[in-house]
């Protein structure tokens, strides 16, 4: 399961499907509703907030944001909850820097194009639901070797 920090408008098409139907599964098992996945390492950022449905929500929408703006057509009713901006949680640098680094990597083999689109850009957007600050990778991370 990823659940991308970056902006969603960097993945490209396979991945921004991908971001989600992995997402929609997060909602899932947060929301109690599946038993797969209960202690995937992902999940503690959302479950470190207020309102961890909410917070996987407000994600949701952001990415299905993206999708119309691309002219896909995400079905917005698997979305337990409307579009409510819900407090942002924050992501390392580092975990940024290293999302950013991974994403480059796939699509340099799936989608060279795409990421030909990105090549001027050192620091990704984050998705609206986080917001930057200092230090390294996050701690639920589970680095590729």
């Amino acid at each position: 399961m990823r659940i991308w920090s970056l902006h969603p408008k960097f993945l490209d098409q396979p991945g921004l499907t991908a971001c989600w139907r992995e997402t929609l599964l997060a909602q899932a098992v947060l929301a109690g509703r599946t038993r797969g996945y209960r202690s995937h390492p992902q999940l503690e950022r959302f479950r470190g907030t207020a309102d961890p449905i909410a917070s996987i929500c407000w994600y949701l929408h952001g990415v299905a944001d993206e999708a119309d703006d691309r002219g896909y057509r995400f079905d917005r009713t698997r979305i337990d909850r409307t579009a409510t901006p819900s407090p942002v949680i924050e992501v390392n640098r580092g975990q940024l820097d290293y999302e950013w680094s991974w994403l480059r990597r796939k699509l340099s083999i799936r989608s060279p194009t795409w990421l030909h689109r990105w090549s001027d850009v050192d620091q990704p957007e984050l998705h609206r639901s986080f917001v930057l600050v200092e230090g390294p990778i996050a701690s639920w991370e589970r680095p590729s070797r």
